[in-house]
């Protein structure tokens, strides 16, 4: 059983994270923590992912979020994606993620996704969940983490 956790550093995506680690703990699997990164400055500032000691480069970025996802669960194997931006032109860069992380949980064989969102299965989200989106696919199934705490 492969457990997968889309991973952004956001409190919500830290908490899925952790209980992921805890519950592969208990059943005795493995965690995967999946960050995508779109090639978008202005996706990957809204994250917190720039810092003056961070260049931004794909491999940097992923780097200080591997070692995030380490500090919070240290046995899951931390993957990162990237988009291109030629996924799909008209698509926004939140379902290009979307797209990612449902191709990932195909190719990882996961069986729950673990997804930090405020806004899933509720019966508006903003555009700029993937939560939502993610919950609807029926190859797998989801615990929804809807608070940090």
């Amino acid at each position: 059983m492969t457990l997968l956790v889309p991973f952004d550093d956001s409190p919500l995506s830290r908490a899925a994270l952790k209980r992921a680690s805890e519950f592969a703990a208990f059943m005795d699997t493995e965690v995967v923590a999946l960050t995508v990164i779109p090639d978008d400055t202005d996706y990957a500032t809204e994250r917190g992912w720039l810092t003056e000691q961070t260049p931004s480069t794909v491999e940097a970025i992923a780097a200080r979020l591997e070692e995030k996802a380490h500090g919070i669960a240290p046995n899951a194997r931390f993957r990162y994606e990237t988009l291109d931006g030629d996924d799909d032109p008209v698509a926004t860069t939140t379902l290009d993620v979307v797209r990612k992380v449902r191709q990932v949980a195909h190719e990882e064989e996961a069986e729950i996704l673990f997804v930090g969102s405020e806004n899933a299965g509720r019966v508006t989200s903003p555009l700029s969940s993937v939560g939502n989106p993610l919950s609807e696919d029926a190859a797998y199934d989801i615990h929804i983490v809807r608070h940090a705490d």
